[in-house]
């Protein structure tokens, strides 16, 4: 939506009729001022997390390192041979 001039004139009206002209100059640096401080407000929250970024070093995420294997359990009977023994003749 494009704003047109007579929109804005349209609203400096109603806000004239409202206020009265006594109270616009009052008004505007009411505004003003609100400006200023979210301005300011945002500038810093920007600032913050621009050097928070800038703070934290860039190193690549490392693999946890690797789990330890589990416990064998052995199948065979305390008398039998095992796999990694020859058989005796």
């Amino acid at each position: 939506m494009q704003f047109h001039w007579f929109y804005i004139a349209g609203l400096l009206i109603i806000v004239l009729i409202i206020f009265g002209p006594g109270r616009l100059p009052e008004l505007g640096g009411a505004v003003g001022k609100a400006m200023r401080e979210f301005r300011k407000a945002t500038t810093e929250l920007t600032n913050d997390v621009t050097s928070a970024v800038q703070a934290t070093p860039a190193t690549p995420a490392t693999p946890p390192p690797p789990a330890p294997p589990a416990p064998q359990e052995s199948s065979a009977s305390p008398g039998s041979q095992s796999e990694a023994t020859p058989p005796k003749i």
